[in-house]
Protein backbone atom coordinates (compact mmCIF):
# COMPACT_ATOMS: atom_id res chain seq x y z
CA UNK A 1 0.00 0.00 0.00
CA UNK A 2 1.38 3.46 -0.75
CA UNK A 3 1.31 6.47 1.57
CA UNK A 4 0.81 9.83 0.24
CA UNK A 5 2.07 12.31 2.33
CA UNK A 6 0.72 15.91 2.59
CA UNK A 7 3.15 18.63 0.92
CA UNK A 8 3.11 20.68 4.40
CA UNK A 9 4.52 17.59 5.86
CA UNK A 10 7.34 17.38 3.65
CA UNK A 11 8.28 21.03 3.95
CA UNK A 12 8.35 20.12 7.99
CA UNK A 13 10.83 17.47 7.67
CA UNK A 14 12.95 19.17 5.07
CA UNK A 15 13.02 22.42 7.81
CA UNK A 16 13.92 19.94 10.72
CA UNK A 17 16.15 17.87 8.69
CA UNK A 18 18.37 20.74 7.79
CA UNK A 19 18.31 22.49 11.49
CA UNK A 20 19.67 18.78 12.75
CA UNK A 21 22.53 19.25 10.17
CA UNK A 22 23.71 22.62 11.35
CA UNK A 23 23.72 21.78 14.63
CA UNK A 24 25.97 18.46 13.81
CA UNK A 25 28.43 21.05 11.65
CA UNK A 26 28.31 23.25 14.76
CA UNK A 27 29.52 20.67 17.01
CA UNK A 28 32.91 19.94 14.40
CA UNK A 29 33.31 23.85 13.84
CA UNK A 30 36.29 25.72 15.60
CA UNK A 31 34.77 26.34 18.74
CA UNK A 32 36.31 22.50 19.84
CA UNK A 33 39.94 23.12 18.56
CA UNK A 34 41.19 24.55 22.37
CA UNK A 35 40.00 21.24 23.78
CA UNK A 36 41.78 18.90 21.87
CA UNK A 37 44.81 21.53 21.86
CA UNK A 38 44.93 21.38 25.80
CA UNK A 39 44.22 17.29 26.04
CA UNK A 40 47.54 17.14 23.72
CA UNK A 41 49.67 19.66 25.88
CA UNK A 42 48.64 17.45 29.15
CA UNK A 43 50.07 14.11 27.45
CA UNK A 44 53.10 15.45 26.33
CA UNK A 45 54.57 16.76 29.66
CA UNK A 46 53.75 13.39 32.08
CA UNK A 47 56.39 15.07 34.37
CA UNK A 48 54.29 18.46 35.42
CA UNK A 49 50.99 18.66 37.36
CA UNK A 50 49.18 21.26 38.09
CA UNK A 51 46.83 21.08 40.88
CA UNK A 52 43.62 22.68 41.58
CA UNK A 53 43.90 26.03 43.67
CA UNK A 54 41.91 24.56 46.82
CA UNK A 55 44.31 21.98 47.43
CA UNK A 56 47.86 24.09 47.21
CA UNK A 57 47.57 24.28 50.59
CA UNK A 58 47.90 20.60 51.06
CA UNK A 59 51.37 20.80 49.86
CA UNK A 60 54.16 22.60 51.99
CA UNK A 61 56.91 24.23 49.92
CA UNK A 62 60.11 24.66 51.25
CA UNK A 63 63.88 26.18 50.02
CA UNK A 64 66.58 23.65 49.55
CA UNK A 65 69.52 25.11 51.78
CA UNK A 66 72.53 24.33 53.32
CA UNK A 67 73.01 22.05 56.32
CA UNK A 68 75.70 21.16 59.00
CA UNK A 69 76.27 17.29 57.88
CA UNK A 70 78.50 14.99 59.84
CA UNK A 71 79.47 11.75 57.68
CA UNK A 72 78.95 8.37 59.31
CA UNK A 73 80.44 5.24 57.45
CA UNK A 74 78.38 2.20 58.56
CA UNK A 75 80.77 -1.30 58.56
CA UNK A 76 79.89 -4.61 60.38
CA UNK A 77 82.17 -5.65 63.52
CA UNK A 78 82.87 -8.14 65.94
CA UNK A 79 84.40 -8.24 69.71
CA UNK A 80 87.98 -9.75 70.14
CA UNK A 81 90.19 -9.99 73.13
CA UNK A 82 92.93 -7.43 73.32
CA UNK A 83 95.76 -8.98 72.84
CA UNK A 84 98.05 -6.64 74.22
CA UNK A 85 96.04 -8.45 77.26
CA UNK A 86 96.21 -12.07 76.02
CA UNK A 87 98.75 -14.93 77.52
CA UNK A 88 99.49 -18.10 76.14
CA UNK A 89 100.32 -20.21 78.61
CA UNK A 90 102.77 -23.76 78.10
CA UNK A 91 104.76 -26.45 80.35
CA UNK A 92 108.40 -25.12 81.50
CA UNK A 93 109.31 -29.10 81.58
CA UNK A 94 109.17 -31.78 79.53
CA UNK A 95 106.53 -34.49 81.02
CA UNK A 96 103.38 -36.05 80.83
CA UNK A 97 100.01 -34.40 81.60
CA UNK A 98 98.79 -35.98 85.00
CA UNK A 99 96.02 -33.62 86.51
CA UNK A 100 93.88 -31.19 84.39
CA UNK A 101 92.55 -28.15 87.02
CA UNK A 102 90.50 -25.83 85.15
CA UNK A 103 88.50 -26.00 82.32
CA UNK A 104 87.65 -23.05 79.63
CA UNK A 105 85.33 -19.98 80.68
CA UNK A 106 86.65 -20.17 84.60
CA UNK A 107 88.25 -17.01 86.49
CA UNK A 108 92.17 -17.46 86.96
CA UNK A 109 94.38 -15.36 89.08
CA UNK A 110 98.44 -14.84 88.79
CA UNK A 111 100.38 -18.13 89.63
CA UNK A 112 97.14 -20.05 90.26
CA UNK A 113 98.15 -23.61 89.16
CA UNK A 114 96.54 -24.81 85.61
CA UNK A 115 97.71 -28.10 85.43
CA UNK A 116 100.02 -30.45 86.67
CA UNK A 117 102.99 -32.42 84.95
CA UNK A 118 104.85 -35.41 85.69
CA UNK A 119 108.67 -34.51 84.85
CA UNK A 120 112.27 -36.33 85.38
CA UNK A 121 113.72 -32.73 84.19
CA UNK A 122 111.94 -31.51 87.31
CA UNK A 123 113.47 -33.93 90.21
CA UNK A 124 116.78 -33.21 88.09
CA UNK A 125 116.53 -29.89 89.06
CA UNK A 126 116.14 -30.13 92.33
CA UNK A 127 118.62 -32.61 93.10
CA UNK A 128 120.56 -30.10 91.61
CA UNK A 129 119.69 -27.18 93.80
CA UNK A 130 119.81 -29.36 96.93
CA UNK A 131 123.49 -30.42 96.16
CA UNK A 132 124.05 -26.53 95.29
CA UNK A 133 123.00 -25.60 98.81
CA UNK A 134 125.00 -27.81 100.27
CA UNK A 135 128.37 -26.09 98.49
CA UNK A 136 127.30 -22.92 99.64
CA UNK A 137 126.90 -24.19 103.31
CA UNK A 138 130.29 -25.70 103.16
CA UNK A 139 131.76 -22.78 101.04
CA UNK A 140 130.39 -20.57 104.06
CA UNK A 141 131.88 -22.41 107.10
CA UNK A 142 134.91 -22.77 104.68
CA UNK A 143 135.41 -19.01 105.22
CA UNK A 144 134.23 -18.58 108.59
CA UNK A 145 137.32 -21.13 109.62
CA UNK A 146 139.63 -19.07 107.15
CA UNK A 147 138.59 -15.71 108.67
CA UNK A 148 139.74 -17.78 112.29
CA UNK A 149 143.19 -18.90 110.89
CA UNK A 150 143.97 -15.44 109.16
CA UNK A 151 143.06 -13.62 112.46
CA UNK A 152 145.57 -16.72 113.96
CA UNK A 153 148.27 -15.65 111.49
CA UNK A 154 148.10 -19.25 110.48
CA UNK A 155 146.84 -18.18 106.32
CA UNK A 156 147.33 -15.77 104.41
CA UNK A 157 145.27 -12.92 103.14
CA UNK A 158 145.48 -14.77 99.15
CA UNK A 159 144.15 -18.19 100.97
CA UNK A 160 141.09 -15.76 102.81
CA UNK A 161 140.18 -14.11 99.92
CA UNK A 162 140.54 -17.35 97.67
CA UNK A 163 137.70 -19.09 100.02
CA UNK A 164 135.68 -16.18 100.01
CA UNK A 165 135.64 -16.24 95.78
CA UNK A 166 134.73 -19.94 96.49
CA UNK A 167 131.60 -18.45 98.29
CA UNK A 168 130.03 -15.71 96.10
CA UNK A 169 130.57 -18.80 93.05
CA UNK A 170 128.62 -21.12 95.85
CA UNK A 171 126.21 -18.68 96.65
CA UNK A 172 125.47 -17.74 92.46
CA UNK A 173 125.05 -20.70 91.57
CA UNK A 174 122.02 -21.68 94.12
CA UNK A 175 120.59 -18.29 93.58
CA UNK A 176 120.58 -20.01 89.73
CA UNK A 177 118.86 -23.07 90.57
CA UNK A 178 116.22 -21.39 92.80
CA UNK A 179 115.45 -18.81 89.96
CA UNK A 180 115.25 -22.47 87.66
CA UNK A 181 113.00 -24.25 89.69
CA UNK A 182 111.08 -21.13 90.19
CA UNK A 183 110.13 -21.31 86.67
CA UNK A 184 109.12 -25.03 86.61
CA UNK A 185 106.66 -23.96 89.23
CA UNK A 186 108.08 -24.87 92.49
CA UNK A 187 107.99 -21.54 94.39
CA UNK A 188 107.03 -20.70 98.40
CA UNK A 189 106.77 -23.08 100.79
CA UNK A 190 107.63 -26.62 98.43
CA UNK A 191 110.82 -24.45 97.50
CA UNK A 192 111.40 -23.59 101.36
CA UNK A 193 110.45 -27.32 102.01
CA UNK A 194 113.33 -28.55 99.56
CA UNK A 195 116.13 -26.17 101.14
CA UNK A 196 115.39 -27.16 104.72
CA UNK A 197 114.06 -30.22 104.39
CA UNK A 198 115.16 -32.04 101.26
CA UNK A 199 111.41 -32.37 100.34
CA UNK A 200 111.27 -33.19 96.69
CA UNK A 201 108.38 -32.13 94.40
CA UNK A 202 107.30 -35.02 92.01
CA UNK A 203 105.09 -32.70 89.68
CA UNK A 204 105.72 -29.32 87.91
CA UNK A 205 102.35 -27.33 88.14
CA UNK A 206 101.90 -25.38 84.65
CA UNK A 207 100.71 -22.00 86.67
CA UNK A 208 98.70 -18.89 85.27
CA UNK A 209 101.03 -15.80 84.16
CA UNK A 210 98.17 -13.82 84.04
CA UNK A 211 94.73 -13.30 85.96
CA UNK A 212 91.53 -13.06 84.12
CA UNK A 213 89.68 -15.46 81.72
CA UNK A 214 90.68 -18.76 80.15
CA UNK A 215 89.44 -18.73 76.74
CA UNK A 216 91.70 -21.88 75.29
CA UNK A 217 92.32 -25.14 76.43
CA UNK A 218 94.64 -27.50 74.66
CA UNK A 219 95.72 -30.36 76.90
CA UNK A 220 94.28 -33.40 77.94
CA UNK A 221 94.92 -35.93 80.73
CA UNK A 222 97.93 -38.11 79.89
CA UNK A 223 99.27 -36.04 76.79
CA UNK A 224 103.28 -35.45 76.64
CA UNK A 225 103.92 -31.70 76.78
CA UNK A 226 107.25 -30.05 76.47
CA UNK A 227 108.47 -26.30 76.37
CA UNK A 228 107.33 -24.20 73.66
CA UNK A 229 103.60 -25.84 73.03
CA UNK A 230 101.08 -23.58 73.58
CA UNK A 231 98.50 -25.33 76.01
CA UNK A 232 96.15 -22.17 77.64
CA UNK A 233 94.69 -18.83 76.64
CA UNK A 234 94.32 -16.40 79.26
CA UNK A 235 92.35 -12.95 78.80
CA UNK A 236 91.84 -9.91 80.87
CA UNK A 237 88.37 -8.92 79.52
CA UNK A 238 88.49 -5.75 81.61
CA UNK A 239 88.55 -3.43 77.87
CA UNK A 240 87.79 -5.36 74.60
CA UNK A 241 88.71 -4.26 70.97
CA UNK A 242 85.95 -3.76 67.89
CA UNK A 243 87.76 -4.88 65.15
CA UNK A 244 86.48 -3.77 61.08
CA UNK A 245 87.54 -3.73 57.97
CA UNK A 246 86.98 0.05 55.29
CA UNK A 247 87.05 -0.88 51.66
CA UNK A 248 90.37 0.64 50.20
CA UNK A 249 87.91 3.92 48.76
CA UNK A 250 87.03 5.22 51.81
CA UNK A 251 90.18 3.75 54.29
CA UNK A 252 91.63 7.04 53.64
CA UNK A 253 88.85 9.38 55.32
CA UNK A 254 89.09 7.60 59.06
CA UNK A 255 92.18 8.46 61.16
CA UNK A 256 93.63 7.48 64.53
CA UNK A 257 91.48 9.54 67.36
CA UNK A 258 88.11 9.21 65.22
CA UNK A 259 84.81 8.69 67.46
CA UNK A 260 82.78 5.37 66.53
CA UNK A 261 79.43 4.78 68.12
CA UNK A 262 78.84 0.60 68.43
CA UNK A 263 75.88 -1.16 68.62
CA UNK A 264 75.80 -4.39 69.47
CA UNK A 265 72.98 -6.56 68.44
CA UNK A 266 73.24 -8.90 71.41
CA UNK A 267 73.15 -6.48 73.58
CA UNK A 268 69.80 -4.09 74.34
CA UNK A 269 71.46 -1.24 76.06
CA UNK A 270 71.86 1.39 72.94
CA UNK A 271 74.93 2.53 71.55
CA UNK A 272 78.59 2.74 73.25
CA UNK A 273 81.31 4.96 72.00
CA UNK A 274 84.96 4.59 71.63
CA UNK A 275 87.74 6.23 69.41
CA UNK A 276 89.82 4.29 66.84
CA UNK A 277 93.33 2.89 67.75
CA UNK A 278 94.47 1.74 64.84
CA UNK A 279 93.88 1.65 61.07
CA UNK A 280 96.35 -0.70 59.54
CA UNK A 281 98.62 0.37 56.78
CA UNK A 282 98.07 -2.29 54.19
CA UNK A 283 95.03 -3.15 52.17
CA UNK A 284 94.40 -6.73 52.40
CA UNK A 285 94.55 -8.64 48.77
CA UNK A 286 92.10 -11.12 49.75
CA UNK A 287 89.20 -8.76 50.59
CA UNK A 288 90.47 -5.42 49.37
CA UNK A 289 89.95 -3.87 53.10
CA UNK A 290 92.02 -2.10 55.45
CA UNK A 291 91.38 -3.42 59.04
CA UNK A 292 90.85 -1.06 62.07
CA UNK A 293 89.92 -1.16 65.98
CA UNK A 294 88.49 0.67 68.27
CA UNK A 295 88.78 0.17 71.97
CA UNK A 296 85.84 -0.63 74.35
CA UNK A 297 86.09 -0.53 78.44
CA UNK A 298 84.06 -3.68 79.60
CA UNK A 299 83.89 -3.79 83.34
CA UNK A 300 80.72 -5.34 83.39
CA UNK A 301 81.65 -8.16 81.22
CA UNK A 302 78.90 -7.61 79.45
CA UNK A 303 80.90 -7.98 75.55
CA UNK A 304 81.97 -11.56 74.70
CA UNK A 305 84.43 -11.96 72.04
CA UNK A 306 82.99 -12.86 68.53
CA UNK A 307 79.69 -11.11 69.56
CA UNK A 308 78.85 -9.26 65.98
CA UNK A 309 78.78 -5.34 66.19
CA UNK A 310 77.63 -2.14 63.82
CA UNK A 311 80.08 0.28 63.69
CA UNK A 312 79.01 3.91 62.77
CA UNK A 313 82.50 6.25 61.86
CA UNK A 314 81.48 9.83 62.70
CA UNK A 315 83.44 12.58 60.27
CA UNK A 316 84.17 15.84 60.36
CA UNK A 317 81.08 18.38 59.79
CA UNK A 318 80.36 20.15 56.99
CA UNK A 319 78.53 22.55 55.54
CA UNK A 320 76.52 20.62 52.19
CA UNK A 321 73.40 21.42 50.65
CA UNK A 322 70.44 19.30 51.79
CA UNK A 323 66.78 18.21 51.44
CA UNK A 324 64.54 16.84 53.90
CA UNK A 325 63.64 12.94 53.48
CA UNK A 326 60.15 13.67 53.29
CA UNK A 327 61.05 15.60 50.12
CA UNK A 328 61.93 12.53 48.32
CA UNK A 329 59.80 10.48 46.51
CA UNK A 330 61.42 7.18 44.94
CA UNK A 331 60.71 5.09 42.08
CA UNK A 332 62.10 3.15 39.55
CA UNK A 333 65.27 2.63 41.95
CA UNK A 334 65.76 6.48 41.47
CA UNK A 335 65.51 9.55 43.70
CA UNK A 336 62.86 12.42 42.85
CA UNK A 337 61.28 15.45 43.98
CA UNK A 338 58.71 18.01 42.98
CA UNK A 339 60.08 21.56 41.86
CA UNK A 340 57.63 24.47 42.06
CA UNK A 341 57.52 26.04 38.33
CA UNK A 342 54.56 28.30 39.23
CA UNK A 343 51.76 28.77 42.24
CA UNK A 344 50.01 25.46 42.06
CA UNK A 345 52.63 23.74 39.32
CA UNK A 346 55.51 21.53 39.69
CA UNK A 347 57.38 19.21 38.14
CA UNK A 348 58.55 15.43 38.79
CA UNK A 349 62.54 16.09 38.51
CA UNK A 350 65.10 13.36 39.33
CA UNK A 351 67.98 13.97 41.60
CA UNK A 352 71.22 12.21 42.83
CA UNK A 353 71.23 12.24 47.09
CA UNK A 354 73.92 10.96 49.51
CA UNK A 355 72.43 8.28 51.75
CA UNK A 356 70.01 10.00 54.93
CA UNK A 357 71.09 11.64 57.78
CA UNK A 358 69.30 12.79 60.58
CA UNK A 359 66.02 13.19 58.04
CA UNK A 360 68.08 15.27 56.16
CA UNK A 361 69.71 14.07 52.38
CA UNK A 362 73.18 15.39 50.96
CA UNK A 363 72.47 16.86 47.55
CA UNK A 364 74.96 15.48 45.32
CA UNK A 365 73.43 16.42 41.97
CA UNK A 366 69.98 17.66 39.84
CA UNK A 367 69.27 20.75 42.51
CA UNK A 368 70.62 24.10 43.56
CA UNK A 369 70.39 26.56 46.38
CA UNK A 370 67.35 28.33 46.82
CA UNK A 371 65.20 25.83 44.80
CA UNK A 372 61.51 25.62 45.89
CA UNK A 373 60.11 21.78 46.26
CA UNK A 374 57.27 20.37 48.07
CA UNK A 375 59.20 18.81 51.38
CA UNK A 376 55.59 17.88 52.92
CA UNK A 377 52.80 15.82 51.09
CA UNK A 378 55.46 14.91 48.03
CA UNK A 379 53.57 11.19 48.34
CA UNK A 380 50.44 12.57 47.60
CA UNK A 381 51.40 14.66 45.03
CA UNK A 382 52.78 11.88 43.40
CA UNK A 383 49.69 10.00 43.75
CA UNK A 384 47.69 12.48 41.84
CA UNK A 385 50.04 13.01 39.44
CA UNK A 386 50.27 9.32 38.25
CA UNK A 387 46.02 9.43 38.83
CA UNK A 388 46.18 12.18 36.26
CA UNK A 389 48.41 10.24 33.93
CA UNK A 390 46.20 7.18 33.98
CA UNK A 391 42.89 9.64 33.47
Amino acid sequence: MQTLLDPRSNARIFVFATLVGALVLSGCGPSSAPVAKEAVKTISDPLQITVDPSMVSRFKVGVVGMSSIVPIQEVPGRIEANERQVTRIGASVTGRVTELLVEVGDRVQVGQALARVASPELTQAQMAFLRAHANAGLAERAVDRAKQLFQADVIGSAELQRRESELSVARAELRALGDQLRLLGITGAPLTALRDQGALQSHAPILATQSGVLLERKISNGQVVQPGDHLFTVADLGNVWVVGALPEQTARSVRIGQQVDIEVPALSDGERTGKIIYVGDAVSPDTRTVPFRTQLDNRSRDLKPQMLATMRIRGEATQELVVPQSAVVREGDRDYVYLQEAEGTFRFTPVQLAPAHHDLRPVLKGLKQGDKLVVDGAFHLHNERKRAELQ
